[in-house]
């Protein structure tokens, strides 16, 4: 399947109340750079993390050109009605630098303690992100209208949604189980998930998944975006070495990491990946990701679709 969208590159930042200031800087750093997207995960039974929607808000206003995300939200501690108005103003105050990434949660233990509804089987959890995505997606959707939702798990009353966003709002999901994955395709404009969590080897049925879904909604499959959290760290010493023992962390040297990230691209169709470090020197390796491994990435992907365009136009006549 040929590719239409161009790679996107981000940086994840972790909430960490510990690393407030490193988070600031490191929004800096991309905002500087030419990456697209800044991202923070979203656990709020961790006591010693920070809110994930005041801090994304704290950097929208510390940058001007890079996209902010939610990677990804905790639906279940969110009600979607408020969601989606948070989301609207946000993007507005940013002009349009908004993209909403969505996930059931996965901590149902702690998505309980703190008072979320959350669904006893996985088929119930299903329908009611399923109904939370259908609200947000209204409530944007008919934004100085009306709106109404009756579901299983989430009502909304009448009402007149707004304000409107700036943008018409990116809605990624973070999904794993086939029903999601579908789920995705028909409605999602990108798909997000960790290295550590499906694993290259698993990207071919996941894509299959992706594709069927949007086939069902009248969809090209290739509007759907395929995202990558990259878990890992960059070797930047001759000699340098990790001991990483979970299964699916990615290292290497930057020409390592280059040549992973492009054969991501051309053999699973990835087009977002997002740089998770988790040894070393992350600010150093975050560098390195951004001024040397992303330019190099976006240039092996021109050159390779420029040449396979090339081919196209002069076909072998012998």
């Amino acid at each position: 399947m040929p590719f239409t969208q161009p790679p996107v590159f981000g940086i994840n930042i972790d909430p960490s109340t510990a690393n407030l200031d490193s988070a600031l800087q490191r929004a800096r750093l991309a905002d500087e750079s030419g990456v697209e997207m800044v991202t923070i995960q979203d656990h709020p039974y961790n006591p010693d993390f920070l809110d994930t929607w005041t801090l994304l808000t704290t950097l929208a206003t510390r940058t001007e050109r890079v996209h902010i995300a939610t990677n990804v939200m905790n639906t279940p501690l969110r009600p979607p009605a408020m969601m989606a108005k948070m989301a609207a103003t946000l993007d507005l105050i940013t002009k349009g630098r908004l993209e909403l990434e969505l996930g059931a949660g996965s901590y149902i233990e702690g998505m309980q303690a703190w008072g979320g509804a959350v669904g006893q089987t996985p088929g119930q959890r299903f329908q009611a992100f399923k109904e939370y995505a259908e609200i947000v997606r209204g409530m944007w959707d008919h934004a100085g209208g009306r709106f109404s939702y009756s579901g299983g798990f989430y009502k909304v009353g009448e009402l007149i949604p707004g304000p409107a966003p700036a943008h018409p709002i990116p809605l990624w999901f973070g999904a794993g189980g086939p029903r999601m994955l579908r789920l995705t395709g028909r409605m999602a404009d990108g798909w997000l998930v960790g290295t550590i969590y499906v694993p290259p080897q698993k990207l071919p049925e996941v894509n299959r998944l992706l594709d069927e879904g949007a086939v069902q909604a009248g969809r090209n499959p290739s509007e759907v975006r395929r995202g990558y959290n990259l878990f890992g760290a960059i070797k930047l010493r001759a000699g340098e070495n990790y001991q990483l023992n979970r299964p699916g962390l990615v290292l290497g040297t930057p020409a390592e990491w280059v040549e992973t990230l492009v054969r991501y691209h051309l053999e699973y169709r990835h087009d977002t990946f997002i740089f998770w470090p988790v040894a070393g020197d992350e600010e150093a390796q975050i560098k390195v990701f951004l001024n040397e491994i992303m330019p190099e990435v976006r240039k092996q992907i021109r050159e390779i679709q420029e040449k396979e365009a090339q081919d196209k136009s002069y076909p072998d006549v012998f």
